[in-house]
């Protein structure tokens, strides 16, 4: 390695949970430890920031909203796989979280008595989704990231691509990694690492992630012995703005937005007449397809399908107090404005509710390697996330493997030398991606990739399409080994960076496929057309993937469930 760096901590990923974390360690151990926080992006320009439409948080139990309510809608929502031991830690946790940020200086938006505003979200049964207009996710970024520069606990190591987590003896040894900037190989030795580095959804075409969201942590860890829990269960979003993917947020119908056909129906009435528009994500999104399908949707011109979001009914005032980021985008990218005309929208891929396996305090099975954030499955959301339950899952465990990782360090030893064979091994694999040869073309495999997700792995599955997809996803392994990277250089090589991707996107979809292909019910976001309802006799479980030489080795561990037993889940 060119160059070696040592920290106590390591925080991979500089989004909300990674701050969090930091932030907690920083402030209960000023002065007693070294931070380091590692991003393949600028700080600020985590996907965090994208986080539009609210928090969700219990804060008017004196209005008749309970924590109860909240973990009942949440084990609802997620169609019986979460944990409940969980739910029962996150709806407890973060109403402080809430209160602490606003302490901290956040610009909630406020009622007009003061009060911290809530609005309506789907799967919701009491408005709980804690906003800052449209902008959530990058106020509480920014507020954290405030808070942060209170301490002299940490270096930042921006655009630095990790490459490989380093295990030793059983136990966390390091990070290897490529420092954009100056081209030179980094390793970073530490006692104890948090993986917080964000989800995959750029496994598809049409989706609503920024184009750097390419799983790298949980392919890495997946490798790196660690088991990848309900892989299977990607969340699709039911408002992506058509042609770009880009999120329509889902306060755009906790504000009173409706969804139409083209014969100008509401036709949520159809699927979920209680909830409307703000049933779950899994039921909006099925029903959207489900209309298309009949051929009741619109087309543009070049052939894409899409429904309508309605906002023109809200008028101008709220439309630019509550969603100013939905106006804005609409009117940049399609010149349209919301006030006045509907938004185009469809089926867009949002969010993995699988990730790392930790156990609730978000440990992993490797000693002294956390994992928070989407990056992470603490079986929280199960087989379908509530809107708002993401960035409180951030926050929440941010704060918790934080207070984790503070009091594990006084009995870690001392960060040991990283192992040789270790870093070899890691500057050896990306000697043999720069040395490659043949005609094949990275950039056509990765949409290839991406198009066989949209195509074969979306909102209904069956097990044709998902074998089919599963047979493409290897043969697009073997042929990324003939697709050479055409740029030599060492300085911001992007080429080399996104062929490294590329190899981390086919790991996690072929994890996802083959868990998804192995389902046989219908659960949440994973909907079979062939296996069509929820087996709980034998599918009440979780899916575990190990890293194996001919692919994902799956074993299953089972369910907590310690309040409710799973029931029929109408809305």
């Amino acid at each position: 390695m060119d160059r070696e760096l040592r920290h106590d901590v390591v925080i991979l990923g500089a989004g909300l949970a990674g701050l969090r974390a930091a932030v907690e360690i920083s402030r209960r151990m000023e002065g007693r430890v070294d931070i380091g926080i590692v991003s393949k992006v600028q700080l600020m320009r985590a996907h965090s920031v994208c986080a539009e439409g609210g928090t969700a948080a219990v804060l008017r139990e004196d209005l008749g909203d309970s924590r109860e309510l909240h973990a009942w809608d949440t084990v609802k929502g997620s169609d019986f796989l979460a944990d409940q031991d969980v739910v029962q830690t996150f709806v407890d946790t973060i109403p402080k979280e809430i209160r602490q940020l606003d302490h901290w200086g956040i610009p909630w938006t406020r009622d007009d008595d003061g009060y911290i505003s809530q609005r309506p979200f789907g799967g919701h049964s009491y408005p709980r989704a804690t906003l800052a207009a449209d902008k959530t996710g990058f106020f509480e970024m920014q507020t954290l990231y405030d808070q942060l520069q209170r301490y002299r606990t940490f270096t930042r190591y921006d655009e630095l691509f990790v490459t490989d987590i380093l295990v030793h003896d059983g136990s966390f040894a390091g990070l290897a990694g490529l420092d954009m900037g100056t081209g030179e190989t980094v390793a970073i030795r530490g006692k104890a690492l948090l993986v917080a580095s964000g989800g995959g959804g750029t496994l598809y075409g049409f989706t609503t992630y920024s184009q750097t969201v390419t799983g790298d942590g949980m392919a890495m860890a997946y490798r790196a012995g660690l088991p990848l829990e309900d892989m299977e269960f990607l969340q699709f979003h039911p408002t992506g703005l058509v042609p770009s993917g880009i999120l329509m947020t889902e306060a755009c119908r906790g504000e009173g937005g409706y969804l139409k056909n083209n014969r100008g129906e509401r036709f949520m009435a159809g699927y979920a007449p209680k909830l409307m528009e703000l049933a779950p994500r899994d039921m909006v999104s099925r029903a959207e397809t489900e209309e298309i399908l009949a051929g009741r949707g619109f087309r543009t011109a070049d052939g894409q399908d899409y429904l309508e979001l309605d906002l023109t009914h809200l008028g101008a005032d709220r439309i630019n107090t509550r969603l100013p980021l939905i106006r804005e985008v609409t009117i940049k990218f399609l010149g349209l404005d919301p006030i006045e005309r509907p938004i185009p929208i469809r089926p867009v891929a949002h969010y993995s509710m699988g990730g790392i396996e930790t156990d609730i305090d978000g440990r992993t099975r490797v000693p002294n390697i956390w994992a928070a954030g989407e990056a992470a499955c603490v079986s929280l959301h199960g087989a379908n996330r509530l809107g708002s339950n993401s960035t409180a899952e951030c926050l929440v465990w941010g704060g918790i493997t934080g207070r984790e990782i503070v009091a594990a360090l006084p009995g870690l030893a001392a960060a040991a030398p990283l192992p040789a064979a270790g870093t070899a091994a890691a500057e050896e694999r990306v000697r043999q991606v720069l040395a490659r040869q043949g005609d094949e073309n990275l950039y056509e495999l990765r949409r290839e990739l991406r198009a066989t997700m949209d195509a074969d792995v979306g909102v209904f599955r069956s097990g044709d399409d998902l074998a089919t997809a599963l047979a493409t996803i290897r043969q697009i392994r073997e042929r990324a080994r003939r697709a050479p990277v055409a740029d030599k250089s060492r300085v911001y090589n992007s080429n080399l960076v996104h062929a490294l991707e590329l190899e981390n996107l086919v790991d996690l979809a072929e994890v996802t496929v083959a868990g998804a292909l192995a389902r046989e019910e219908s659960r949440g976001a994973h909907a079979r057309r062939d296996f069509p309802t929820r087996d709980d006799e034998r599918w009440l479980r979780h899916t575990l993937a190990f890293h194996a030489a001919d692919g994902p080795r799956f074993e299953h561990k089972p369910v907590t469930v310690d309040m409710w037993k799973p029931v029929e889940r109408t809305y």
